[in-house]
This record gives structure tokens, sequence and C-alpha cells, in this order.
């Protein structure tokens, strides 16, 4: 379309242009003569040449450009625009535009008088004419065409077009167009029906070329009578039209084969061919064969195809070696169907066949057609002077006979005594030799007689000569060789094809695929084959045997023994070796003769199995008995002695049942009584005892795991064996250790290894029932610890050493005794790999190898939330856990328990302390007890600094700064850190700036707290996060600020920062979490700082009651109620 986008736009800004003349009201469908007439300034010659044949530049719609001739060779561009109400002519020349110039008045007349042009600015016109077209796409009814459709003018014809590039109209003509390429065709193709009389088949003709050496094989279509008789025409066929249409590969190879001789020109025989033949021969479509016989016609006709039978002849050539005077007569004969022919009468036709009869064989052993040729030319004989028969024989004979058979007529069978004297009598052998060539391995089957060996698909015949030099032949086994040679060919489909050569052959990678060379080598050995050359092959280290697998399982004083032998032949795989194997994943295993068992698929899995569940010792795998459960589930029935029988029945029937767990008698030593689930704790721990295994304690804190294990010491008194227990606790637990067993068992002998002042041998630790260390020293004074054999070893706070990597973990390791518990109220803090340090501790063996047990269990629970190995592993170590939660025991519980934790300084807190304490001491002394209310103030001062020191020296407000340690934060942070997952805790202290401290380390740790102290103004919005805001956990609180007037009852532990004498204040804190509304069991934990003025507090709390129960309301009246001496008590 002749379209100039934007031109119409610019033109509408020459409306007044002098060059312009406008027409208003009018449109292009109301021009006449008369009106161009009227406005005519002149009358127009629209005669002259040229006048009606003016050319748009730009055409479209209401608009168009002209290019008009002026004068001899000027031109001039003559505008046309029209617009609802006017239409606008403009002209560039000069003539006045009052009226239109004669360039305007020739583009009117053409306007109005050529449709091709009116079309453009005549709507009617153009709806018209388009309405016709729209018809064919659904549009007719349009109000408005010029939406859809769009004019295009070229050479002064319009074409009416979609706008729509996609849009297809649907008439008679596109119909036919869409049914020719998009319908699929109707009709089927169908066979030509032949004439009712006549049938039509399909022929193989074969035909010897006219111009070159070389036969053609061809198809044809023909018709033939009632009778059966060929009728002309013969229509040719080409093979490989039809082979598209086959599924069959027997039929597809046919027509290839054919389609390889189909009568074109061949340079000469190539080694395709017999494959080709072959295909051919089995004819497996059971075609009609003919011959073309030049002499009837030379051009392929029904009168000139002899009909013939085709087959592949099985070799059976003979050559007859006999003895004339002094010559030695060799001859052949063909044995055909039992009926022998001499070569010399043969008929070789088409190069690979045999004619007899009507019959072409096919000698597929091209070896055989030569020498059938070679007798053919010699007339079936050769005679050879006896002086040169010997040479003869080796050169050429010998060689002749791996093909074919040669028969000595002039040697007799051997006797008795020649085949006893030669070794024949002896058992025929079946051997295969395996050998390289280039990417191949040949196997090459061979029957040993006596000494001689003879390959089983040659036709070699045994002779040999006797002692006095007289020869002799023996026959072979025929039904051991057809037995053998069968047992080849079942053993693989390509072997069958292959046939001839005394060989058959794999390609490498095919032949060492242990899913075939294993179960073929396991029937050659079942067989009685013996197989040689299996390791010379290069490239290849494979054991050839199949590995048989046995085991046996016995049972040890700690341990089930596991014997497995996996034999690959006579070569025993090393469990090393073994192991190697699976833990790299490959299915390989080294040998002692250097080659590479093969693992069955079925037995890697078991064998990871097992040695993740025990541990290598010499040619046993060790296997623990706490994890009995593996030898249930790994191991068959069958491999099981009974002894070992016997002890997992015991422990499957004691272990499924832990309501029958036998109860023990609580030792009357112990100063206290035992709750419920106590007593339960303390049966657990005797039942473990009896089988030797270890466990893990893991009670929530508050619930007695220490006066648990303190009874169960008691207990081992009457076991007869020796009780000396190492406990190994954090430092700061040392002293609660100390009080508990001092408090519960008085009648216990514990030494403490701990301080700098410590005896570092264990020379004295038989005369002692506990030895009370702490990690720390544990790692210094491991060296003579790891010496001593304890009863039991006791890790409190195990989480310690669940970092198998850590040196804690390392030297608990290394520790000897009789068994082993860990406790901990919080087995698993981050992930579960929390819990193998631990269990493989208390329990060695029954989690396996770090890596395995990170692979099996760890990453698969934490990282793939994996269910089934999370109730795989609960499953395993439930036996060995006990673990109570506050909740389950809750009707056993007090409503509140209250416990001290005792944190020990360190040595430059402890050094501050010592020196302040010394120095209030001495103002004591230097004071007389009547002039003590006097200097209440400062005496008041002194123990307050005194306190501060406890918590941190850096709450004194000296000049000098002391540093910021402070055992009390570091036991804090370590129970927040272990408690704060579970459980909401209340930290009280009397000191602002301690709050603080405590608040700095909060947040190292970004562990979510709530703060509160005089200085807060929005307490409600503080206490109302706290009790509702799941991940706040933590509440610091100045007891002065928060000790009254505060509900917080989802709290469930309280910990007192700086406890003082005045219980009152103290229960107030601790009502914040237990009082009307809380439903949980509230544990109250005080940190003291043992050899303080905090533990003197203590305990003259206990000894002046009324002062405990005095409701005292400041710290001044308390000290009007202490006399001097009370004062240097608490020093």
């Amino acid at each position: 379309m002749l379209k100039k986008p934007g031109i119409s736009e610019r033109i509408s800004a020459l409306k007044h242009h002098k060059n312009d003349y406008i027409f208003e009201d009018f449109n292009v469908s109301e021009l006449d003569h008369n009106f161009i007439l009227k406005y005519s300034s002149s009358l127009t010659e629209t005669s002259r040449r040229g006048f009606f044949d003016i050319q748009p530049k730009v055409i479209e719609v209401d608009f168009a450009t002209f290019l008009i001739a002026s004068g001899v060779s000027d031109q001039l561009i003559v505008t046309v625009k029209q617009t609802e109400k006017t239409l606008q002519l403009s002209c560039p020349c000069s003539a006045e535009k009052k009226a239109p110039c004669e360039h305007m008045v020739q583009v009117l007349y053409n306007l109005m008088d050529r449709r091709d042009l009116r079309i453009f600015f005549d709507s009617y016109l153009r709806y018209t004419q388009i309405k016709l077209v729209a018809r064919d796409y659904g549009l007719e009814n349009e109000t408005n065409p010029d939406d859809y459709f769009q004019l295009e003018y070229a050479n002064k014809t319009v074409d009416i077009k979609p706008k729509l590039k996609h849009l297809f109209a649907v008439n008679e003509s596109t119909k036919a167009y869409l049914k020719d390429n998009l319908i699929p065709k109707q009709n089927p193709v169908l066979p030509k029906k032949a004439n009712s009389k006549d049938v039509s088949k399909r022929i193989i003709v074969f035909g010897q070329h006219k111009y070159y050496d070389h036969f053609y094989v061809e198809l044809f279509e023909a018709l033939t009578t009632k009778e059966g008789k060929l009728k002309n025409p013969l229509t040719p066929v080409n093979p490989l039209d039809l082979i598209w249409k086959l599924e069959n590969p027997e039929e597809l190879k046919f027509y290839t084969g054919i389609s390889k001789f189909h009568n074109q020109y061949r340079s000469g025989k190539s080694d395709s061919d017999m494959d080709g033949l072959k295909s051919l021969v089995k004819n497996p479509l059971k075609l009609d064969v003919f011959y073309h016989d030049t002499k009837v016609s030379e051009s392929i006709s029904a009168a000139s195809l002899i009909p013939i039978q085709i087959r592949t002849l099985p070799v059976d050539l003979t050559l007859l070696v006999d003895v004339k005077d002094k010559f030695h007569e060799v001859s052949g004969q063909l044995i055909v169907d039992g009926r022998p022919f001499a070569l010399e009468i043969l008929k070789i036709r088409y190069n690979y066949f045999v004619m007899i009869n009507d019959t072409m064989h096919l000698v597929d052993n091209p070896d055989v057609l030569r020498v059938i040729d070679f007798f053919k030319q010699n007339n079936n004989k050769i005679l050879v002077h006896e002086s040169k028969f010997d040479e003869f024989q080796n050169t050429i004979l010998s060689k002749v006979e791996d093909k074919i058979r040669v028969t000595y007529a002039y040697l007799k069978s051997a006797t008795q005594t020649q085949l006893r004297e030669n070794g024949f009598e002896r058992e025929n052998q079946q051997l295969i030799y395996l050998s390289d060539l280039d990417n191949y391995v040949l196997i090459t089957p061979v029957m040993r007689y006596g000494n001689i060996e003879i390959p089983v698909l040659s036709k070699k015949q045994i002779y040999s000569t006797d002692s006095k030099g007289k020869p002799f032949t023996v026959e072979r086994d025929d039904e051991l060789e057809v037995q053998f040679t069968s047992t080849l060919l079942r053993q693989h489909p390509d072997f069958y094809d292959q046939l001839g050569p005394d060989h058959f052959y794999l390609s490498k990678e095919r032949f060492l695929d242990e899913g075939w060379f294993l179960d073929a080598f396991e029937e050659w050995t079942n067989q009685n084959i013996t197989v040689l050359g299996f390791n010379e092959l290069s490239n290849n280290k494979l054991n050839q045997n199949k590995a048989t697998v046995s085991l046996t399982i016995n049972s040890g004083t700690d341990w089930f023994n596991t014997s497995i032998q996996v034999k690959f032949g006579k070569e025993i795989a090393t469990l090393k070796h073994l192991s190697k194997s699976i833990r790299n994943k490959s299915k390989f295993v080294e040998l002692g003769d250097g080659t590479l068992g093969i693992l069955p698929e079925e037995w890697i899995e078991k064998f990871a199995k097992y040695f993740q569940a025990g541990e290598i010792a010499g040619e046993m795998i060790r296997t623990p008995k706490i994890n009995f459960t593996s030898i249930l589930e790994l191991y068959e029935d069958e491999v099981l002695s009974q002894p070992v029988k016997n002890e997992l029945l015991l422990y499957t029937s004691k272990f499924s049942d832990f309501e029958s767990i036998k109860p023990i008698e609580v030792p009357k030593e112990l100063k206290t009584s035992l709750r419920e689930y106590q007593k339960d704790g303390l049966n657990w721990l005797n039942f473990l005892d009896e089988f030797g295994f270890g466990g893990c304690l893991a009670d929530d804190m508050g619930l007695g795991k220490t006066v648990q294990i303190i009874a169960f010491i008691l207990s081992q008194r009457n076991k007869g064996h020796q009780n000396t227990n190492l406990i190994v606790v954090p430092t700061s637990l040392i002293f609660n250790w100390q009080a508990e067993v001092e408090k519960f068992a008085p009648s216990i002998k514990i030494h403490t290894v701990y301080g700098s002042n410590r005896v570092k041998d264990h020379q004295d630790f038989d005369d002692y029932e506990i030895i009370l260390t702490s990690y720390g020293t544990l790692l210094s004074d491991i060296n003579f610890l790891k010496d001593y054999r304890f009863n039991y070893i006791f890790l409190d706070e195990s989480q310690a050493i669940k970092n198998p990597e850590s040196q804690r973990y390392k030297a608990s390791r290394l520790l000897q005794s009789r068994n082993k518990i860990v406790l901990t109220g919080t087995p698993i803090e981050n992930n579960t790999f929390d819990l193998y340090g631990q269990l493989s501790f208390a329990c060695p063996g029954l989690l396996g190898s770090k890596i395995q047990f990170k692979n099996h269990y760890a990453i698969p629970i934490d990282r793939f939330e994996d269910s089934k190995r999370a109730r795989e592993l609960q499953k395993k170590v439930n036996p060995f856990i006990l673990r109570r939660t506050k909740q389950q025991v809750a009707t056993e519980l007090p409503d509140k328990t209250e416990m001290v934790i005792y944190c020990e300084m360190g040595a430059e807190q402890r050094k501050v302390y010592d020196s302040y304490s010394d120095e209030f001491r001495h103002f004591l002394l230097t004071h007389k007890e009547r002039d003590l209310p006097r200097e209440s103030l400062n005496i008041l001062a002194g123990l307050t600094k005194l306190r501060q020191i406890c918590d941190s020296p850096a709450l004194i407000n000296d000049e000098e700064y002391y540093g910021d340690s402070s055992a009390k934060i570091e036991v804090l942070i370590e129970q927040i850190e272990s408690k704060a997952p579970q459980h909401k805790i209340l930290v009280f202290s009397q000191f602002v700036k301690m709050l603080d401290l405590i608040k700095k380390e909060l947040v190292a740790r970004n562990i979510s707290f709530e703060y509160l102290t005089g200085q807060t103004r929005n307490r409600s919005e503080k206490v109302e996060s706290f009790q509702n805001n799941d991940g706040v956990r933590v509440f610091l609180i100045s007891l002065k600020a928060g000790g009254i007037g505060l509900n917080l009852t989802e709290a469930d532990y309280v910990y007192l920062v700086d406890p003082w004498w005045n219980p009152a204040v103290e229960n107030q804190a601790i009502d914040r979490s237990y009082r009307i509304g809380q439903k949980k069991n509230v544990v109250a934990v005080r940190l003291i700082c043992p050899d303080t003025i905090e533990e003197k507090i203590m305990k003259m709390q206990d000894s002046k009651r009324n002062l405990a129960n005095d409701l005292v309301k400041t710290d001044v009246s308390i000290l009007k109620s202490l006399s001097k001496s009370d004062l240097l008590e608490l020093l």
C-alpha cells in the first residue's frame, strides 16, 4: 500500500496556506461533472493524452498525493485530503487559488472517473466493495469495515486485505486448500487387485551379470496361473522400499541381504557378502526362489526362470589320505545329507553355492570353497611321494585340519596298549583358552586327549605313534565335545553366528561385564571346564570367580564376634580390604594374588551395615553387646550360634518391657527419701549395671539426678567389686557435689582432685568411693587418671563432651572403667549430633563411628527432617536414655523446688575478694563491740562490696579497675543456653550493674530478653512481651524494681544471682513466677560463691532460724541483730 505515515498530519497544518483550495461541507462521494465545471476557472481539456493516467505517489483512506506534469519537464505534487466536512487540495503551482487550479481539476476528474482512486475517498463505494470480501471472513455485518480491512494500491488495481495478518477466509478456494494440507487422507492405500483367475506372489531371482563377473539377486512381483506357473510381465521390486514397514528383525535382515546383491556393480567379494547371503538363505518369508537361465532368454521372463531350493550346507568336507605304492594320495569328498559327492563333479554357482540337483547349498566357509575349487581344478586328486609326505603333512595338512576333516585311511585305531602307553586312557579334559586380539577376547574351547590338545571347533584327527614307531589314531569324544560346545553357545547369542573358526569372540568390554563373565565362569566351573589365560588379558585385574560368603557369630565377654569369610575361588578377602572397599563405595576388593574380586550387589549394603554396627578386630567384626538390636536386624538366624541366640532372647525380653525391671532396695545409708521416679531411676541404673551397659540419665534440672547417682554408688557396695567411682563435673558444680554427698551420704569417702595443691597420682584412690574432679582438671591430669581403672565414671553436664573433636571428649575416652554413665538435663542442645559424643562415651559402639552416625542419622534428621531415621535412632537409644521432664513427674514434685549452684571464683576474682575481706576483717578487729552501731553504714558498705565482688569486681566503684571476671556470669550463661530453648527464665539481681553485665553477654550470644529496673517506665509492655512472645526466653529484673507487683507465670526457672540473708525478699522474687495461674513446677536456683560471705550467710540463716523468718525491711535493721563475732564469721 502506498502510504507514508505522518504526511496527512503535516498537511493538516497547511489548511489556510496560499497553495490550498478548500471545499467546505463537501465529500468526494458527491463529486460529478457539473460540480467540477462549476468551480473550474476555464474549460478543461480532458481528452489530452495521459489526462486520466496520473498515479498516486502516496494514497490511503481520505488522503493522497499525485505527481502531475507541468510544462515540458517540471512535475508538481498535488495533495488531496478529506475530512468529515471538507475536501482540501493543495498545489504549489503559481496560479492564484481563488478557484481550483488546472492541476487540482485534473486530480478531481481522476477521482471522479477512476474507481481505483475514488474508493479511497468514497466511503459508500469502499464499504460496498469491502463487504463483498468480508463475507468470506464472517465480517460483513461490522459497522466500520475500515477497522478490519485495508486497501492496497498497485498499478491501477486495488486489493482488499484483512488488517489481522493471520485472519483466514473460509470459502471454496480456501476450504480446498485446507483439505489438501490439513485433513488426513481417508482412502487407505490398498494393493492392486489382480485378475480373479490370477494370483500374485513375490519371488527371488538369482542371475549372472551380463557384463561383469558377479552375480545378482533381484526381487519380483509375478502373477501366476491357477496351476502356479509364472506369467509375464514380472514387476521388479526394490527391497529397500519394503524395509520401512517391517518390525521382524529376521525379515529386515532378509530384505537388506537382497539389497546388497541387487543388480548393481560390485568390484569384488567383500567380508559382508557372507552375512548378507546367510540372511537371504534363511528366507523367513518362504518366498519361491529361481535362477535365470540365459540360454532361454537374455532378459528375465517367466520362461527363463528355473525353480530351485536354497539352504545352508553344514560343512562336512573330508580329505582322504591313502597310501598307494610309494605315494600318498589325497582326495576329497563332500557329505551332503549323508551322501558323499566327489569334489570334481560339484558345480559351484554364484561364487558361494554348491549346486546339487535342484538345490543350491550355501557354503558359508570361504576356506572350504577354496579347497573344493582347488580339488576340482586338480581332478580331485593329488599325489605326494612318501619321502615328502611328512613335510607335506606338517606344513599343509595339519593347517587344513583346523577347518576340514582329514582322514588317514591307512592308520588303524589305537589298541588298549597304545592308549595306555600314551596316556589316552586318562579322563579327557575340557579347557578354555582366553587371549587378546585388539579390543576383543578370543575364547577357544580345547579338548585334551592324553598329552594332545585339540581345538573343539576344528576337524583335526588324533593320531600318534607308539613306542615301536607304529602310527595309530584315537577317536574324538564327539558326545562330550558337542556338550562342551553347547555350553558355550548357550552363554551368549552372538556365539551362534560365530561358528566356523576354532574360537568365539567378544569385545573386551562385553566379556568383562560382571553380569556376564561371572555367570559364565561359574557354569564352566560346574561343568569341570578349566579356564586359562584370564588374568593374562591386558588391563585386566579382575578375579574370575564369584564371591562365596559365609558368616558365623559367637558371643564374647563384651562383644558379639562376627567371622566373615568372602572367598573368590581359592582367594579369601581380608576384612581390612573388604572394609576399605565398602568405605570407598567400591564393589571391587583387593585379593592376596593381586586380583580384584567383585562383591555381589546384594552383599555390599549388608557389609556396610555390619561394619557400621561394629569394629574390625583382626579377621572379626566386634559388635558391642549394647548394640544387640543390630545383631537381630542384620543377621539371619542360621548364622547365629546357640549361645548368641539365647543371649539375644534374654536381651530382647528384658529390654522390651521396662515396667518389669526388678526394683532394688534403697540403700539405708542414704539420708533422704527418694521419690517414686527417683527410685525408678535407681532401678534403671542397676538394670543396666547387670548387663554391663552404660547409659544417659537425662532428667530435667531440679529432678534430683545427683541424689539418684549417690544412691546408686551406695548400692554398688554390695556388688563385690572395688567401688571407686570418678565423677567429672563443671568447675561450678564441684561444691554442689561435695555438699550433696555430705548431706545425703556422709558415709561416702570423697576425694576431690581440684585446685593448685592437688595430689597428682592415684596411689590412694582405692580408699575412696568418689573421686571428684572438674573437666579442666581432667585435661590437665589425664596422664595419671587414665592409668586407674574405676568402677564407674559419671560425667555431669555431659554436653561438655558433645563435640567429639574437643579435647574434653578425647581425654574422657582415655579413661578406664567397668562402666560409664553421663548426666545431662539437655542431651540435645543444638542438633542430633550432640547425642553422639555423649553416648559414644557412655555406650561405646551403640552408634557406630562418628562419620557413620553423621551420615546415617544427624544429616538426614537435622537437614532433611527424615522422620524414618529419627524413629530408627529413637528406637536404638531408647533403652539407654532415661529422661523425665518436670511435666511428666509433676504429681511427685513440690510446686516449688529450691536448689543452690556453687560458682567457684577464678584466680583474679578471688584475689580481689580476699584483699577486701582482709581489709574488712582488720576494720572489725580494730573496733570495739559498743562502737559498731555507730559504724553501721561503713559496715554495710563493706559487706555490700564483698557481695558485689562475688558478682564481679566490675561492680566496685573504686578508682582502680579490677577487671570484670565473674564466675556467676559464666555459670548463669551456661544455664541459660541449656534451658532457654525449653523454658522461660527469670534472672534477679540487687545490682543493676550486674544485670548490665549479664545483658552484655546475652546480646553477644543473640539471646532475646526483656530488661526491667527502677528506671523502666513501660513495665506492663515488658511483662506482656515476656509472657506472650515465644521468642523472648529471659527476663532480667532488678530485685527492688521487680520483687513485687509482677505476674510472670510463663517462667519456670528463677535464678537469684546475689542472694541476701533476707529470705522474704528472695521469696517475693521467686513468687513472681510461682503464684496463682502457674501450671508448671518452678525451680528456684541460688548462685553462691563458695568460701565467701554468701555461703556463710546461708549457714547463718540455718543456725538463726528466727532471723530467717523475720520480715526484716532493711539491711541496716539486719545489722542491728548481728554481733561482732557474727560479722567476723561472715568473713
